[in-house]
């Protein structure tokens, strides 16, 4: 996962992890612990992201797909 691509979409829509965690569901932890490695996202989780961010299906592979960045 390339981290860094993610917070920078983030950013770029002025989002922080509190509303990225409410917009999945999910508590401030568990979106913590996906963008930091230690739990995948899920495919649905992806997809949400996705659409929120308006990621190109590029975007999308660079920034959950990527080996070995963090």
């Amino acid at each position: 996962m390339n981290t860094s691509n993610l917070k920078a979409a983030m950013a770029k829509h002025n989002d922080t992890q509190e509303k990225l965690a409410e917009f999945l569901g999910l508590q401030v932890s568990g979106v913590n612990a996906r963008i930091n490695g230690r739990v995948e996202f899920r495919r649905s989780e992806i997809n949400a992201i996705r659409e929120r961010y308006d990621l190109s299906a590029e975007e999308t592979i660079d920034i959950f797909f990527a080996d070995g960045v963090s």
